[in-house]
Formats: C-alpha cells, structure tokens, sequence
C-alpha cells in the first residue's frame, strides 16, 4: 500500500514550524508564496533546516511568470541545484518548458544530472504544458519521482477527470501524481474517494495583521493592490485536519488489506 503523503508549501520558518506541528510528512520550501512562489535564499533554507526536522525540497524559480527561461535565468536555477544539494535538500521542485508547450528536455535533462541523488518533483509547469499525458511519460523517462499538478485548472477540483487519469497511469516506476492547487480537507476526501491518488500538496495559509503600530499608508513596497501589513502564514490546525483525512483512509486501506 502506498503511504498516503502531506506536503505543506511555506516560505517562512514560522509557516515550516506550524506545518510541522499539524503533522504535514514534507516542506516545499519558496520565496514568495503569495506571487505563486520563486526560489528561497539559503539562509532560509538552513534556518528551517535546523528548526524543523522534515525533508524540504526546494521550489526552483528564478522569476514570477511562465516557465520559458533564458540561457541566464537556466544557469541560475542550475547552480541552485547545486547550491540545495550541497545543503542537504532532500530535493528539488524544477520544471522548463519550450515556447511550444513541451518539456524542455536537454534543459531537464541538465538538472537531474546536477541534481545527483535528490528526489525531484516536477513543479506546475506541467499544467502549462502542450499535452500532460506525453509530458507525463517524460517526466518517468527523465527520472522525476513526484508530479504537482492541479489538473490543468486553476484549482485540482476543477482539473479532476485529468488528475484521476493520471492517477490511473501510476504504478511501478511512474511518477507519483501530487494533486495542488485549492487543497482543503475537503477537497481531500473528494478526491480519497474518487481517484488513487495518495498525495497532496496545500499551503493552508491563514492572513495575520502584522505587528506594526506606526503605518504609512499609500505607499506600496510592491503590487498596490497588496496589503503590506498583512502576513501570510501557515494554519497548523488546516494541516491537522488535513493530515487526520488522510490517516483515516490510510487505516482504512490497512484495515481493508488485512
């Protein structure tokens, strides 16, 4: 029986530490969750490292925005491989793509190589890709153990009948298909109940108010639709009640097998 798998995205030491404490078995590891997650410092990396006693992989991601990289921001996320190694990651979350939609396949092939021993996730750049079944197969070609995806959809619910299809396609030696994107306990059992996949991927963030009393107001450090005194971190109740969803079908599965 496969072991069902919680994987909790954080970009903080804070978010790591309240992830851990609700039970999650893995960290994805970023920068900037809140623009959808780009490359972390190492400093931060080593922090949560020395905080929290999970295996990270670490997300690769030069920039926001598409997955189509030049020969500079490519040199980049390979040095990071290598810097992440080097550092103990227990692996990495990479993905490249060609103007065309397909994997990029010498770029990928550059990275596992970089990447040595670590475990690999193939990151949402697959849900942009041009054909997700053949992208599927390559990812197995390459040596890629995890595929996050949402389906192809904004959120996984909405990309269910791709996910349960791919999630057919697992067996021996094929990636392991993580369903991201929109993930609640809910949206656990839904999908416990309908499709073979096992593994799952959510941030459960929660908005604090930050601890500033003095505020100058109308004047963003960055998009100005954003709330700069607001703080995005972990709920480590969500990741308890979503890790509780997925023991329940895991004993259940023992039960069933004995």
């Amino acid at each position: 029986m496969e072991k069902y798998i919680l994987e909790c995205c954080v970009d903080s030491v804070e978010s790591a530490l309240a992830a851990a404490e609700g039970g999650a078995d893995r960290l994805e590891l970023c920068a900037a969750l809140v623009i959808g997650g780009i490359s972390p410092g190492l400093a931060l990396f080593e922090q949560v490292k020395t905080c929290c006693n999970l295996p990270i992989r670490v997300l690769l991601r030069p920039r926001f925005g598409d997955f189509l990289y030049t020969d500079y921001e490519f040199a980049i996320i390979k040095r990071e491989v290598a810097l992440f190694r080097e550092a103990g990651a227990e692996g990495v979350v990479i993905g490249c793509l060609d103007a065309d939609g397909a994997l990029n396949m010498e770029q990928m092939r550059e990275l596992m190589a970089e990447a040595g021993g670590m475990k690999v996730t193939l990151h949402r750049a697959f849900d942009v890709c041009a054909d997700p079944i053949e992208t599927y197969r390559l990812a197995r070609e390459l040596g890629i153990d995890t595929i996050l995806t949402s389906g192809q959809k904004r959120e996984c619910l909405m990309g269910l009948p791709l996910l349960k299809q791919l999630g057919e396609m697992q067996k021996a030696g094929m990636p392991s298909v993580m369903a991201g994107a929109g993930v609640m306990p809910d949206v656990i059992r839904q999908f416990c109940e309908q499709t073979n996949i096992t593994s799952y991927h959510l941030s459960a963030k929660k908005v604090l108010c930050s601890g500033m009393l003095y505020r100058k107001e109308d004047v963003p450090m960055g998009l100005p639709v954003m709330d700069e005194y607001s703080i995005f971190q972990t709920d480590s109740e969500v990741v308890a009640e979503a890790k509780k969803v997925l023991l329940e079908y895991e004993k259940a599965e023992k039960t069933q097998s004995n």
